[in-house]
Order: C-alpha cells, then sequence, then structure tokens
C-alpha cells in the first residue's frame, strides 16, 4: 500500500498522461519453441508510450513497441523473425498495447491486465499477467513493471512454419516510468 500512496502523492489530480515509458530502460521481448526443443528469442530495443492516470485510482497503460528494433543472438533468426512471414516488420513496424484501465495498485501487487494487441495489422484481446514489484514507488530508479503474456501466431496471422514453430509465443513488457513534463 505504501507503493500506491507514493505513486498517487506524486500524481497531478487532472486526468492525462501522467508518466511516460521511459525507452532507455524499458524493453520488450518474445519466446517461441522451434523444433518443440528450443527457445527462440529476442528483445526489442525500442519501446515508448505512457501510463494515464484516471479518477477513481485506475490506470491505463499504452506501449509502443518499433518491430525492427529488435535484437536476437542470430542474424538469420532476425531476418527471419521481421519477413513478411512472421512480424513484417517492413509492413507493420508498429506492435502496440493498449490495456484497459486497470487498478493501479494493480501495477505494484500483480495480477491480470487486460486489453487490446496490435501486431501485423490485427487487433486482439490479450492478457497480461502483471508480476509484482517490490519499489517504494514506480518511478524510482531501477523499478519497472513487468508482465508477460502468451499469444498465438495464427490469430496474428503468422501460419508459416506450422510444422516447425510452435503456435504460442512469449512476450514480455519490462517497462520504467518517467513522471512526463508539465
Amino acid at each position: 500500500m505504501a507503493l500506491l500512496a507514493a505513486l498517487a502523492l506524486t500524481a497531478p489530480t487532472t486526468r492525462g498522461t501522467d508518466f511516460r515509458i521511459d525507452g532507455s530502460r524499458s524493453h520488450a521481448e518474445f519466446g517461441v519453441r522451434l523444433l518443440w526443443l528450443h527457445t527462440v528469442s529476442g528483445r526489442f530495443a525500442t519501446i515508448s508510450g505512457e501510463v494515464q492516470l484516471a479518477p477513481h485510482e485506475l490506470a491505463t497503460v499504452d506501449a509502443r513497441i518499433q518491430a525492427a528494433s529488435l535484437t536476437m543472438d542470430s542474424a538469420r533468426f532476425r531476418r527471419d523473425v521481421l519477413a513478411p512471414e512472421f512480424f513484417d516488420a517492413s509492413h507493420y513496424p508498429l506492435i502496440r498495447f493498449l490495456s484497459a484501465p486497470v487498478p493501479l495498485a494493480r501495477l505494484t501487487h500483480g495480477g491480470a491486465l487486460d486489453g487490446q494487441l496490435s501486431l501485423r495489422g490485427v487487433t486482439l484481446p490479450v492478457r497480461f499477467e502483471l508480476l509484482p514489484t517490490r519499489c517504494s514507488a514506480l518511478t524510482a530508479r531501477g523499478c519497472r513493471i513487468e508482465a508477460r503474456a502468451l499469444i498465438s501466431r495464427r490469430a496474428f496471422g503468422m501460419t508459416s512454419y506450422h510444422a516447425t514453430v510452435s503456435d504460442q509465443v512469449q512476450l514480455g513488457l519490462l517497462i520504467a516510468l518517467d513522471r512526463s513534463p508539465d
């Protein structure tokens, strides 16, 4: 409860963008099983967005990920993942998650984070699981909101290689916040 109180005390009383995602301390990541033996993973280095506070201690998370910012251990895998069969980054450069309003306490204590994920021109409902934080304030240096989800490749139009690549993709958001400039 102390973390919630610390965030509430620093939050402005007007509705609007109250916190921005600090791109230098935030990233998104994914993993998918290849041949059901090995997990191929990558990290999206460029993420931006904001957390808006609303009346009744509700918050909305809006995270935008640049698909081309993907880094992977293998240049060949990176090329394949950004190709039209997967993320199709040349046609769909932005991956976006917009949450439904969620109790502010859930950002610190953990729980479900429902919203809409837009990927490859398809927008579908997705549920992330928020992990609890151990910070005295969400804007403290080193504090991150961490959320994990499993999504279906097929649901987002990624139907190639169904015999060698799992349909389930692990998606993670690791978000650090800064106060929005006034």
